[in-house]
């Protein structure tokens, strides 16, 4: 599972539903602002499922009542499927350092070599809890203190008092480098997620900090003074608004908010942003969705920002979900995916279902389901009256015949399900232009994304890694068996028309990290054994399974260490687990070292900026609930070098030869190359 950032106008732009870190609710569909009305349709795309034209197909609403109609439809929607592994953020992806250089004077010198945050496309940055620009370190506290109501509280009488939060958190202007100068500059009194766009820190407000003042706003400070912060503009997120994703490109801001539709029928008189003091209008009839009915109970809007004014220079709106396992948004050099998850039409697989085994049902069954498919109400009616003919059609017979009944069908369904796995649900990728925010073109594959690193643009063509057959229901007649999911890797060329594909990888269980290098992948399932797979990716009409490794436990992230040498983060046996795999050989990937950490966490498994790799000493950092952990993966192995036993620890960068390992209290500064501590400092 991976992650990447933003920086300029020409958006290579990635989010993470975010985006691990970010709680946040996923994109879902994107559309144009300033396309034509007639439908946008995909070129070349091949209906290889049921209603796999129209889920391709997005245009705008023609007027607010049409806005407020399909709302209306497709209110149930997001309810009634279920959604895939959710828990496992997007996989990590560092950004190499800007320079590779040994330090070449006096301590004083401007630094040869600063860590970035790790990111899933490099040049693209995301939001995060820490920032430096090689000498000043900003670091947002994720938290605020509980302190009791005054010293009384603690007695037994005061036991049930109140606790109210002392607000410590903020963000700090950390002076960092030299590391024996080490001081808090100034403290923000605004708490975030942080982008850094030469001298302007961007604060960002996500759930993560829900309990800070002026949660509901954006900030631009200068800070060419670290000592003297100024706020330069502020972007105010009214009533149901919130962040939904951020990346920094080429000193342009990439936002995307999300509107929550409590009422559709007062949803378009909305002024969902201020902006320089002034309201923020989205009409209706300029917000795209799909033909198709799908889940949608929010709006999005992605919008490129300048960071020196705060002034939206481009803006295009879509309805979507607030379920964020069903879009994920990902970016690259010259355009920005976003994807909308189709979980499939219930009456429609049912009639496919009863027409390929009519005689498990009476012909006044099938005439009933038939004539339901064609009425115009919502799923969530149609889910009513399916079950309404079941119960009719069940209480028909005995108990005895009941259970045959139920038995002959759960059977029946489940070799249905296996053969038509990938006609059942699809995720359309939507396809736009990274420099004017334009719909491109559209495709669609068939089952779900795990998150952004599912995705991946190489030389033209896109790579999508999905779970198929998770939409597994039995409706009533029998649980069956809920083993028929498979997955699958995807070759999107021009028109984004499948080219190639790789199919049923690790059948029975469900992608837990993906990672695209070049022209190869890699793909890790779950079920109780973790098959580590390699795919030759070079010949995009005939792609490959090359090699396959099953061992216990799961890698929730991986990160290229080396072209040959792929690391792994996850789980075995409730502790966390490091693996370094050998895929110099890609026919026969090996496990060559591993190590099982004394904790039950690792911050990495929620988001891939929780990394770090430092290429130039053969170590990589992370996290653990205990403290910090920084590894040696020299000489092929896996050798714990140093920790850091600072509670609360979240992050680390690199400035030059030191390692400033940063917690919620604390700062620690460590010289890699003697791993003594040469700096401390109480944050």
């Amino acid at each position: 599972m991976d992650e990447k950032t933003n920086k300029e106008t020409n958006p290579k732009y990635i989010w993470a539903v975010l985006a691990a870190v970010a709680l946040v609710a996923g994109l879902v569909f994107v559309f144009q602002k300033n396309q034509k009305e007639k439908p946008i349709a995909p070129a070349g795309t091949k209906p290889a499922g049921i209603d796999r034209e129209k889920v391709t197909e997005i245009k705008k609403f023609l007027s607010e009542q049409d806005f407020k109609d399909y709302i209306t439809k497709s209110r149930s929607e997001s309810g009634y499927y279920s959604g895939g592994r959710g828990a496992g953020g997007p996989g990590l992806m560092e950004m190499s350092a800007k320079s590779d250089n040994a330090i070449g004077g006096p301590i004083s010198a401007a630094p040869a070599r600063v860590s970035e945050t790790n990111v899933q496309v490099a040049g693209i940055d995301e939001p995060d809890a820490v920032k430096t620009d090689g000498k000043e370190i900003f670091f947002s506290v994720p938290r605020p203190e509980i302190m009791p109501l005054d010293d009384t509280v603690g007695r037994p009488d005061e036991a049930q008092g109140l606790m109210p939060l002392r607000e410590t958190g903020g963000t700090k202007t950390i002076k960092a480098y030299p590391p024996d100068d080490l001081a808090v500059d100034y403290k923000i009194n605004k708490s975030g997620d942080l982008l850094l766009a030469g001298n302007i820190l961007i604060v960002i407000p996500s759930q993560r900090y829900y309990w800070a003042k002026d949660a509901n706003k954006i900030f631009g400070f200068d800070v060419s003074d670290p000592k003297n912060p100024k706020e330069l503009w502020n972007i105010e997120m009214k009533e149901a608004v919130s962040i939904a994703g951020a990346r920094l490109y080429k000193g342009k801001i990439y936002l995307a908010t999300k509107t929550d539709i409590i009422d559709e029928n007062k949803f378009c008189a909305m002024e969902p942003l201020i902006v320089q003091g002034r309201p923020f209008k989205i009409k209706c009839n300029e917000i795209y969705h799909p033909t198709a009915i799908v889940p949608a109970d929010a709006t999005y809007t992605a919008m490129i920002v300048n960071p020196a004014t705060g002034a939206i220079e481009k803006d295009i709106s879509f309805v979507g979900s607030s379920d964020y396992t069903s879009s994920v948004v990902y970016m690259s050099e010259n355009s920005l995916y976003v994807t909308y998850y189709y979980p499939g039409d219930q009456v429609k697989i049912l009639n496919l279902f009863f027409s390929e085994n009519k005689n498990l049902v009476p012909d006044w069954f099938s005439e009933k389901l038939q004539k339901l498919e064609g009425y115009d109400i919502s799923s969530s009616a149609k889910q009513t009256e399916i079950w309404n003919l079941v119960e009719r059609y069940q209480s028909s017979f005995s108990s005895d015949d009941r259970m045959k009944m139920e038995n002959e069908i759960g059977n029946k369904m489940t070799d249905f399900f296996a053969r038509h796995r990938r006609e059942l649900d699809s995720t359309g990728i939507v396809k736009i232009s990274a420099d004017n925010l334009n719909v491109d073109t559209i495709g669609t594959v068939p089952g779900k994304l795990l998150n952004q690193f599912s995705l991946d643009e190489y030389k033209g063509d896109l790579r999508a890694a999905t779970t198929v057959g998770q939409n597994f229901f039995g409706w009533g007649f029998s649980p069956a068996r809920a083993n028929e999911t498979a997955n699958d890797v995807y070759i999107l060329g021009d028109n984004m028309k499948i080219e190639g594909s790789v199919i049923d990888l690790g059948k029975g269980e469900q992608i837990y990290s993906v990672r695209f290098i070049e022209d190869k992948g890699y793909v890790v399932t779950f079920k109780q054994v973790d098959p580590f797979f390699v795919l030759d990716l070079s010949d995009p009409m005939n792609p490959e399974k090359k090699g396959e490794l099953k061992i216990p436990g799961y890698s929730s992230y991986l990160h290229p260490i080396t072209k040959d040498k792929i690391l792994g983060i996850g789980e075995e046996n409730n502790k966390v687990k490091v693996s370094l795999f050998d895929v110099s050989d890609p026919a026969d990937p090996t496990e060559i070292a591993k190590y099982n950490l004394d904790e039950y966490w690792s911050e990495v498994s929620q988001t891939h900026h929780a990394f770090l790799l430092d290429q130039k000493h053969e170590i990589f950092f992370l996290p653990g609930s205990k403290g910090g952990y920084i590894f040696s993966y020299a000489g092929d192995s896996l050798s714990l070098v140093k920790t850091v036993s600072e509670t609360a620890v979240k992050r680390a960068v690199y400035i030059n030869d030191y390692l400033y390992v940063i917690g919620e209290n604390s700062l620690v500064v460590l010289d890699e190359r003697n791993w003594e501590r040469v700096g401390e400092l109480d944050i």
